[in-house]
């Protein structure tokens, strides 16, 4: 304490500012110390003067008195002896209380050294700078990581008044306003952030908070300041805000609905919905409560399309559960806006549905010919046997077997006719798709007999590979029968300009899949897969949207399409159909709509 106090004396003396904030705890210190001290050795004083003034006291009486003449000279003795041995006592008294006092007061300068030492101990290890000014803005105490801090030793800032030594230069003024509200008490308690200067030139921010500095009597004498570095947190706090202004700034910005909403004991709680949530639904539940759709705790991965009927719009959903920033387990939803994406689906498969009955009618406006030509056999076959008949009945010799074999053979011809005819109706014919169990040999029978007239045509044979024993799929057979035929017709005109004469159609059982090939031996293409491309066509006439078309149908039907070159020349087209589960699915009830020619 000694060395503490010798130490700013001397700093004090050095400056030519001093303070006198040290002063008023030291007189109290002293005050203290010097109450009780004097009173024991005044004690003993009293004491022995009452003793000495009692002895001489009673000499005089014994010199004056008969009484005393009278006594012998051993009871003189007596009392003397018992005199100085009162006295005896009183001096070991005094003694014994004097050693005592110095003992305690011992104990207490060991204790308050030591309370000293810990206290600059702690001061010392203190990563807080401390400093105290008086009421002048004098600087009056600091401690080592306050010189730390500021690059500055403590001879240097003890007694200095403002401008201090940590100022930034030119702006002196700032600095000079802060001191001002420091020295009259009208610092914030959050504290004040402060642009401080190193001795080395350097600069840092730092946060100060301030307190009265108060003497024994309870009376202020100046201001306790702390100040802590701050400027890597402030870094880390700015770069923080920085990124999460950011990361809102893409959400605001972003056109799908995400809201976050926790579940309370009052129900779902929004804890946050960006501009395109709030610009839909507001600033409420309600909107996130109806895209759940009451799946709660029941989440999958793959989104769900849902339609909200409060803004009558479709919306694609994602969910996700989430530990919030507290802990909670909360519910994350985006929701995109699909509403758009919904209509223009809905006007292609119109569209696509209008191509598919186009190209049907198309392809049987090429077949016409060919398909008169081919009634007209079993037309005139009829017309034959019933002429017959009727010439055998005219002349009165009809036998009657004659005459049944050429009626059945009319009857056969006539049911040929309406195969034909009962095809190309169900063909032509616009219905919605119907997956069913289907027998896939009847689909290729008739979609060969379609196509057969044309081979013939071109002089073209088609070979027919499929197994006995195959299971039934899962299709429409309108569809596929379109997709087989249009493959065929394919290679048939490809075919027509090369030296190939067959053409074949492989079917072979895969797995739970049905694969079906058409191999051709045409002029071929380099690149397979441009074919399936809408508005590409090798032919001169052709629109490009076939093999599409095509594609479109086997991929609905949960199946693929494709074309490779085949190595002995031309292209070898491949589709796959699921083969239908052991279950019995029930056809669809709807009526079939009829096309009356």
């Amino acid at each position: 304490m000694r060395n503490q106090t010798n130490a700013k004396t001397t700093t004090s003396k050095k400056s030519s500012h001093k303070t006198g904030i040290v002063t008023p705890f030291q007189n109290h210190a002293h005050l203290k110390r010097r109450r009780w001290y004097w009173v024991v050795p005044f004690l003993v004083l009293v004491l022995y003067a009452l003793v000495m003034g009692t002895f001489f006291w009673l000499q005089r009486i014994r010199d004056g008195s008969v009484m005393f003449v009278s006594i012998d000279q051993e009871l003189r003795q007596q009392r003397l002896m018992w005199i100085v041995i009162a006295l005896s006592v009183v001096i070991v008294i005094a003694l014994l209380a004097l050693w005592r006092y110095t003992r305690h007061r011992t104990q207490t300068e060991a204790a308050l050294m030591a309370e000293t030492a810990f206290r600059r101990a702690m001061e010392n290890s203190m990563s807080t700078g401390m400093r105290v000014i008086d009421m002048e803005g004098r600087i009056a105490y600091v401690n080592p990581a306050f010189c730390r801090m500021i690059g500055w030793n403590e001879a240097d800032l003890i007694g200095r008044m403002p401008p201090y030594p940590y100022w930034v230069p030119g702006r002196y003024d700032v600095h000079q306003n802060m001191l001002d509200s420091v020295l009259t008490g009208q610092t914030p308690a959050s504290g004040i952030e402060l642009e401080a200067q190193r001795r080395d030139g350097s600069r840092f921010v730092s946060r100060i908070y301030v307190s009265a500095l108060l003497d024994p009597s309870g009376n202020q004498i100046g201001w306790m300041t702390s100040m802590t570095d701050i400027t890597e947190p402030r870094r880390i706090r700015e770069a923080l805000t920085a990124a999460h202004e950011r990361f809102m700034t893409v959400l605001e910005g972003l056109d799908d609905a995400i809201s976050v909403t926790a579940d309370t004991a009052d129900g779902m709680d929004l804890l946050f919905a960006n501009r395109t949530y709030r610009t839909l639904f507001g600033a409420q539940t309600q909107g996130h409560a109806e895209l759940l759709a009451g799946r709660r705790g029941r989440y999958t991965e793959q989104p769900i399309e849902l339609f909200s009927p409060s803004v009558q719009r479709w919306f694609e959903v994602q969910h996700r559960m989430l530990a919030w920033t507290d802990g909670r387990r909360v519910r994350l939803q985006v929701a995109r806006d699909i509403t758009e994406r919904r209509t223009h689906e809905e006007e292609s498969r119109v569209q696509q549905e209008k191509i598919q009955i186009t190209s049907r009618l198309t392809t049987m406006g090429e077949m016409a010919s060919s398909l008169a030509h081919e009634l007209n056999q079993p037309l005139t076959a009829i017309s034959n046997y019933s002429m017959g008949a009727v010439a055998m009945l005219k002349s009165g010799q009809a036998d009657s077997e004659r005459l049944l074999e050429a009626l059945e053979k009319a009857a056969q011809q006539a049911q040929r006719a309406g195969k034909i005819i009962s095809r190309i109706r169900e063909f032509v014919k616009r219905n919605e798709p119907r997956r069913q169990r289907v027998d896939l040999h009847e689909i290729i029978d008739n979609a060969i007999g379609l196509a057969d007239i044309d081979a013939r045509k071109r002089s073209i044979q088609v070979e027919l590979i499929v197994p006995e024993q195959l299971p039934p799929v899962l299709a429409d057979p309108i569809l596929i029968e379109q997709v087989l035929l249009n493959l065929v017709k394919n290679g048939l005109e490809a075919m027509e300009a090369s030296q190939g004469q067959e053409l074949k159609v492989i079917v072979s059982h895969q797995s739970n899949l049905v694969e079906i090939a058409v191999i051709d031996q045409g002029h071929g293409v380099e690149d397979p897969d441009r074919l399936f491309e809408p508005f590409f066509s090798t032919k001169s006439e052709g629109l490009g949207m076939g093999l599409n078309i095509c594609r479109t149908i086997i991929e609905s039907h949960h199946g693929q399409l494709w074309a490779a070159k085949n190595p002995e020349g031309g292209t070898i087209f491949r589709f796959t159909l699921p083969c239908a589960p052991t279950e019995s699915i029930p056809a669809s009830t709807q009526p079939k709509e009829e096309t009356h020619a």
